[in-house]
């Protein structure tokens, strides 16, 4: 595709289900967002395709004077990626980097307990595509990798619609398939690519996780407040 701009993070997960139609209907396919902002794009892709759509709980590690930029991630079962560049050219001290783990520990316990289902699908043998609105450093996107991959999956396939190429490159190394929509070099920031890239609220994750679920057993979802 052209390198224009998405209208929103819905039109996007539109446009990544075209590239990943082979999947349609897959009899083991599941569909895995990070949240926040990664939901309203598997959301597009999980209906698009007709699979289930869960979450993948992972949190950024966020530099302590500069939260926007990773200095890696967390994922539940301990797991804990680093990006000892950014550490060591920001001097980063070992105290300064289990704080913040602690709070993103925290967060994520919270995720959990708001997000998750009682009874998430297991992923083993199973056809996972990990769903992010786009990918930066790639730090939360190994942490959530390396998560999936103790359960091992049949086939794991990354699909983001923005991403620099090297980064492509280096998730490639550790899944099966990476679809990616725009590949700009360099990337500044993720949310350049989007005409509306406003934050994903609480509110929106469990409507959309509700209406994925409600459509997999054929109930009614229920109702949320605007």
């Amino acid at each position: 595709m052209s390198d224009r701009r998405f209208r929103d993070r819905t039109e996007a997960g539109e446009l990544l289900a075209v590239q990943l139609r082979q999947y349609a209907q897959h009899p083991d396919g599941l569909v895995l967002a990070l949240p926040r902002g990664g939901v309203p794009v598997a959301a597009e892709i999980a209906q698009s395709l007709a699979l289930p759509l869960e979450i993948c709980l992972v949190r950024k590690l966020g530099l302590p004077e500069h939260p926007e930029l990773a200095m890696g991630a967390i994922a539940s079962d301990g797991i804990m990626v680093l990006n000892h560049q950014v550490i060591r050219q920001f001097k980063i001290s070992r105290s300064d980097l289990l704080r913040v783990a602690d709070l993103e520990r925290q967060e994520l316990e919270r995720r959990r307990q708001l997000y998750q289902s009682e009874s998430p699908l297991p992923l083993q043998n199973r056809l996972v595509i990990l769903v992010d609105d786009g990918i930066a450093t790639s730090s939360t996107l190994r942490a959530a990798i390396a998560l999936i991959s103790r359960q091992q999956p049949q086939r794991l396939v990354v699909a983001a619609p923005v991403a620099p190429p090297e980064t492509c490159e280096l998730i490639q190394k550790l899944v099966q398939e990476v679809v990616c929509l725009i590949t700009p070099d360099p990337l500044s920031s993720i949310g350049q690519w989007y005409e509306d890239f406003s934050q994903t609220s609480d509110q929106e994750v469990c409507r959309l996780l509700a209406e994925a679920r409600a459509r997999l057993d054929g109930s009614q979802p229920p109702e949320f407040e605007d």
